[in-house]
C-alpha cells in the first residue's frame, strides 16, 4: 500500500492487486484495516484511527483510492459519488478489437447469492442503469490473441461494472475469472487487467477540485 496524499480530512492510496478493500471471510489483511493500523502508529488521538469507505475496488483490482478520515468528510464525500461528480478513469486490456472511442449503456442487477451481476433488460426489478465511456490506447497480438489497452471513464459505479459491461459486449476484461468465458472457473489468484489511475473530486473541506493519477499501472 503506497500513500499517495494525506491531510486531515482525506488519505488517497494505491490498492494493491488481490487485496480486499475491507474485511471479508477470507480473513485476508484489507484496506481499510491496513489504514487503522497505519493512523494508529502515526496518531496520537484515538479519535484519528476512523476510516470511512467511501467507494470500492474488486479485490483483484488495483489502483487509487480515496478514504475519509472523519465522519464528515465521509458524508460528502459520498454525496459527490451519489451525484456523479467524482471522476474515475481506469485502465484495461480486453480481449479483441475496439473501436476508437466507444460507450456502453446497460441495465445491471446483482444476484446476491453468486456475487455477480448480469445484464437485463431496461424494467427489470432491482436493475439499475450502467454507463462508462472508453478509448482505445493500442492493439497489440499477445499469446496469439488480439487484445486492447483501453481507458474507460466511469459515469456510474455499479457492482462489477466494468467487467459486466465489457465481457456483454464480448470484450470481457484479460484475466477476469468471473466474468470472461474463455477462463471462468479458474481457481486461484489470476491477474485481473484492470487498473484504477485516475481519480478527481472536490475536496470536501478546502472545496478545491483535486486530482490524483496512479504511477503504479503496470498494464
Amino acid at each position: 500500500m503506497d500513500i499517495v496524499y494525506e491531510d486531515e480530512d482525506i488519505i488517497v492510496v494505491e490498492k494493491p492487486e488481490n487485496t480486499p478493500v475491507q474485511s471479508d471471510k477470507s480473513k485476508d489483511v484489507d484496506m481499510v484495516s491496513m489504514l487503522r493500523y497505519y493512523l494508529k502508529k502515526t496518531s496520537t488521538e484515538k479519535d484519528e484511527y476512523y476510516i470511512g469507505l467511501v467507494h470500492r475496488l474488486d479485490r483483484p483490482v488495483s489502483g487509487l483510492m480515496v478514504f475519509a478520515k472523519t465522519k464528515e468528510t465521509n458524508a460528502l464525500l459520498s454525496e459527490q459519488i451519489r451525484l456523479g461528480m467524482m471522476k474515475k478513469i481506469y485502465i484495461a486490456k480486453v480481449c479483441g478489437q475496439v473501436p476508437q472511442n466507444g460507450k456502453l449503456e446497460d441495465w445491471l442487477l446483482k444476484d446476491p447469492i453468486s456475487n455477480m451481476s448480469f445484464v437485463v433488460n431496461k424494467g427489470t426489478n432491482g436493475a439499475k442503469f450502467a454507463k462508462l465511456e472508453y478509448s482505445l490506447i493500442e492493439t497489440k497480438i499477445e499469446n496469439e490473441q488480439t487484445i486492447s489497452k483501453i481507458m474507460i471513464n466511469l459515469i456510474s459505479g455499479r457492482h462489477h461494472q466494468i467487467r459486466v459491461q465489457f465481457a456483454n459486449n464480448n470484450t470481457p476484461i484479460v484475466g477476469d475469472t468471473k466474468y470472461n468465458k474463455s477462463i471462468s472457473g479458474i481457481k486461484g489468484f489470476v491477474k485481473l487487467a484492470l487498473h484504477s489511475n485516475e481519480l478527481g473530486f472536490v475536496h470536501p473541506i478546502t472545496k478545491k477540485h483535486v486530482t490524483f493519477k496512479s504511477t503504479k499501472c503496470t498494464l
